[in-house]
C-alpha cells in the first residue's frame, strides 16, 4: 500500500478532524481518533462520544467517588506515577544491602532497630529518637524485606495517585511511627525490625477510603484480618503490636482524609494529622511516667 493509498482512505483519519491522519483506534467504538480526541481508559483510549456513554453508565458509587476524589486538574502520566512508593522501596532495599556486608551490616542494623529502652535515657541512658522510624527501613531477611516490598508495591501504586504524594508520605511515616509506639507501649524489651506497622497502616486507610467512596473492600479485609492473626499465632516470630498499632494510625488517618478532602479544609487537615502525631509522641512518656506498666 503506497502513501497515496494511505492518505485516500477515510479511515485513516479522525472522525472527529477529517484533516487529520491517525491510526489510534477508540477502543470501544473502533473509529479512528487523534490524540486530541484520545482519553486514556483502562485498556486503550476512548473516543469523547465514548467517554460520555460511559460516564452516563456509571453507578452512583463510581460517580460519588469521582466527585469526592478526582482532582481539580487533570493528571499526566508523570504525576500519577507512585514515586514515593518507589523511593521507599528503593531506599529500603538499599538499607538491607548494607545489611548484608560482612563486619558492618550487623552494625547498621544495630544501629537502626527499633528497641524501646533506648528512648529513654532515664532508664538506660541512651536516648535514640530516630529508630521510632527507622526501624521500617531493617529487615530480619529477604523473605520478610521481600514480602515487605510487594505489599507496598501494590498497595502503593494505587493509593500514591488517589491521595497525592505528601499525603501518602504523611500516611506511611505516621503508621510507622504507630506501629513503633505500640511496641513500646506492649512489648516494651522486645527488639523490632521492618515496615510491617507501617504496611498495615496503608492498609488501614485503604480500607476506610475504600469504605467511603463505595468500592468493593472484602478482599482488602479478608486479606487484612488473615494477615493480623497470623501475627498472634506462635512461631511467626512477628511483632503483632506493631501491627495493630500501625493500622489504628492508617484507620485514623484515612479517615481524616476522607474527612477533609476539600482544599478550604486543608488547613484543617493538617491540624489533624499533627494532632495524631503529638498524641503518639505523648503515648511515648507513658513508660518514663509509670515505668510499672511496660517493664517486668
Amino acid at each position: 500500500m503506497t502513501a497515496d493509498d494511505l492518505a485516500r482512505n477515510r479511515d485513516n483519519f479522525c472522525y472527529r478532524h477529517p484533516d487529520r491522519q491517525s491510526f489510534v483506534l477508540c477502543q470501544r467504538c473502533l473509529r479512528t481518533i487523534c490524540p486530541e480526541c484520545q482519553t486514556p481508559a483502562a485498556v486503550g483510549v476512548i473516543c469523547p462520544e465514548c467517554l460520555r456513554d460511559q460516564q452516563k453508565a456509571a453507578s452512583p458509587a463510581q460517580l460519588k467517588a469521582e466527585r469526592r476524589w478526582s482532582r481539580p486538574r487533570a493528571m499526566s502520566a508523570a504525576d500519577s506515577r507512585p514515586i514515593v512508593t518507589y523511593a521507599i522501596i528503593g531506599i529500603t532495599v538499599f538499607v538491607y544491602l548494607l545489611t548484608l556486608i560482612p563486619g558492618v551490616g550487623p552494625a547498621i542494623q544495630d544501629s537502626l532497630k527499633f528497641f524501646a529502652p533506648w528512648l529513654y535515657p532515664g532508664l538506660t541512658g541512651h536516648f535514640e529518637p530516630w529508630r521510632l522510624f527507622t526501624a521500617a527501613l531493617v529487615h530480619g531477611g529477604f523473605v520478610h524485606v521481600a514480602l515487605n516490598m510487594l505489599a507496598l508495591w501494590m498497595i502503593g501504586r494505587s493509593l500514591e495517585p488517589l491521595l497525592g504524594r505528601w499525603r501518602f508520605l504523611t500516611l506511611y511515616v505516621l503508621s510507622a511511627l504507630g506501629g513503633s509506639v505500640a511496641v513500646a507501649l506492649l512489648s516494651f524489651l522486645t527488639p523490632v525490625v521492618g515496615a510491617s506497622g507501617a504496611i498495615f497502616g496503608l492498609f488501614g486507610a485503604l480500607l476506610v477510603i475504600g469504605r467511603h467512596i463505595g468500592a468493593n473492600i472484602s478482599g482488602i479485609a479478608i486479606v487484612l484480618g488473615i494477615n493480623l492473626v497470623i501475627g498472634f499465632i506462635p512461631g511467626f516470630n512477628v511483632s503483632w503490636q506493631a501491627h495493630v498499632g500501625g493500622l489504628v494510625v492508617g484507620l485514623v488517618v484515612g479517615f481524616i482524609f476522607t474527612r477533609t478532602r476539600s482544599a478550604r479544609q486543608r488547613g484543617l487537615q493538617i491540624a489533624l494529622l499533627v494532632a495524631v502525631a503529638a498524641v503518639l509522641i505523648g503515648l511515648l512518656f507513658v513508660p518514663a511516667l509509670v515505668p510499672a506498666l511496660v517493664l517486668p
